[in-house]
């Protein structure tokens, strides 16, 4: 299986979306950075990606992007092969 880190928020319903559909495909572990109250983590991805906004989501270190990509990856099919399942 692929390793997932997601930089998320407790608070976003888009993280929690993203971690659902992961879940969907089999993905019980990743590797997730809480933003909350850490502006310096927050930035630090900022500059790592050119986006302040969660989740911020990498499989096997490439940068997939936010929810809306992790699902658009899903919808033509990519997702699984990225995650390792074929």
């Amino acid at each position: 299986m692929a390793h997932v880190k997601i930089y998320s928020s407790d608070y976003c319903p888009y993280c929690h979306r993203a971690k659902a559909l992961l879940r969907a495909h089999g993905v019980t572990e990743w590797e997730e950075i809480c933003v909350d109250g850490q502006p310096q983590v927050r930035e630090a991805m900022a500059r790592l990606v050119g986006r302040t906004s969660v989740p911020q989501i990498f499989i096997d270190g490439r940068h997939i992007g936010g929810c809306d990509d992790l699902y658009a990856l899903d919808a033509r099919g990519a997702l699984k092969s990225l995650l390792g399942g074929g």
